[in-house]
């Protein structure tokens, strides 16, 4: 893979900044868990220069390559439900496929200005986020038309725009079907990254994809997520998950705000 890649196609800048923002990401998501990555296609559109359409097919290499390496020690430990991984994954891999086409339907402006609201919404649920007051396991009970259903959404966003979807994914696994909370998130893990590895098929007919900053984003990220992993529990995370809550407001405003006059002004 590495024989495919040229390098030399990214600015020594860019290449920096890639890493450099990809150790940060992995940071904090090994800290403070779901949500972490929903800064990357902002990052990656105002920060590194990518176009709206080609962060998000680069976001969902990235996304799809985290959830993968996290997923790995949860399924060793068998913290992963096979059945519903395999279920949520299948229908979400045709959510993704259609909104990677509606992607390339949508201007530039439009897809950061949805994705602002997006930001918006996941922010206040991070902000409000609690642990449940108690954990089930009737999850073969009620799984039903419920899974699909939700699976269908996730893979509708993750195509759309670029992001993993674990936001809503465990609050689904463990609400909604009764599934503990330490199996909700290896479950959601291996299907972020089943949505993530579809959405990116289907982005790559219409190009755009990145490789290489994707790797350099991923190489950081790793890094990132061994710092996040010794950090947890050193750290208070209630504070920490509050304040990136903040910011993720902050960068979901600015995109509403900056998008919306792109808009209204015609030029979307």
């Amino acid at each position: 893979m590495l024989a495919l890649l040229d390098l030399s196609q990214v600015s020594p800048l860019q290449g920096a900044l890639s890493i450099v923002f990809g150790i940060v990401i992995g940071t904090l998501l090994g800290i403070v868990g779901g949500g972490g990555s929903i800064l990357t296609v902002p990052i990656l559109v105002y920060v590194i220069g990518l176009s709206a359409q080609s962060a998000t097919a680069t976001s969902l290499a990235i996304v799809g390559a985290s959830a993968l390496a996290g997923a790995v020690p949860h399924a060793r430990a068998g913290r992963v439900n096979p059945r519903v991984a395999i279920l949520f994954g299948l229908v979400g891999i045709a959510g993704a496929f259609a909104g990677s086409w509606l992607n390339h339907q949508v201007s530039g402006p439009w897809i950061l200005l949805l994705f602002g609201l997006l930001m918006l919404g996941v922010a206040v649920r991070m902000w409000r986020r609690r642990r449940p007051a108690a954990e089930t396991n009737e999850t073969e009970a009620r799984i039903g038309w419920r899974a699909p259903a939700a699976g269908l959404v996730v893979g509708l966003l993750t195509g759309f725009f670029g992001v993993g979807g674990g936001f809503l994914i465990v609050p689904a696994l463990a609400l909604v079907l009764g599934m503990p909370m330490a199996l909700a998130v290896g479950t959601s893990l291996v299907i972020i990254a089943i949505n993530s590895v579809s959405g990116l098929a289907a982005h790559l007919g219409s190009g755009g994809f990145n490789a290489e900053v994707a790797l350099l984003f991923i190489a950081g990220g790793l890094l990132g997520g061994l710092v996040g992993g010794r950090l947890a529990g050193q750290v208070d995370e209630r504070a920490l998950s509050r304040g990136f809550s903040v910011l993720v407001a902050a960068v979901g405003l600015y995109l509403f705000v900056v998008n919306g006059l792109l808009v209204i002004g015609g030029q979307a």
